[in-house]
């Protein structure tokens, strides 16, 4: 079972904490997005144009697995894939302020 059910540990490179709007960000090597309240990471990254690879939208594939290089996330029900430290599942998380994702565009 995962060990991701909460929150994470921040990576060594720490993002910042909330936009001057208050809304959660998700930075990806393409820049800063802005989530929407109570959006999942995964449809962040939608309405911003990425294409993540995804089959279940809860958690319990795996297939959108995504290295989380800082910040928080937090998951409404344990997800059934496995969550390594240092990844999420997009597709049932949301961010707790400012996350960094090793994504990019494709």
């Amino acid at each position: 079972m995962s060990d991701a059910t909460g929150t994470l540990t921040p990576a060594p490179h720490a993002a910042p904490a909330k936009s001057e709007t208050g809304a959660p960000q998700v930075h990806t090597r393409d820049g800063v997005l802005h989530a929407h309240p109570g959006e999942s990471v995964l449809e962040t990254l939608e309405r911003h144009g990425h294409h993540v690879e995804f089959q279940c939208r809860s958690g319990y594939c795996g297939a959108c697995r995504t290295p989380l290089l800082a910040g928080k996330v937090h998951y409404a029900a344990v997800p059934l894939a496995f969550v390594s430290q240092g990844e999420c599942l997009p597709c049932c998380c949301k961010p707790v302020g400012a996350i960094r994702l090793d994504i990019k565009k494709d």
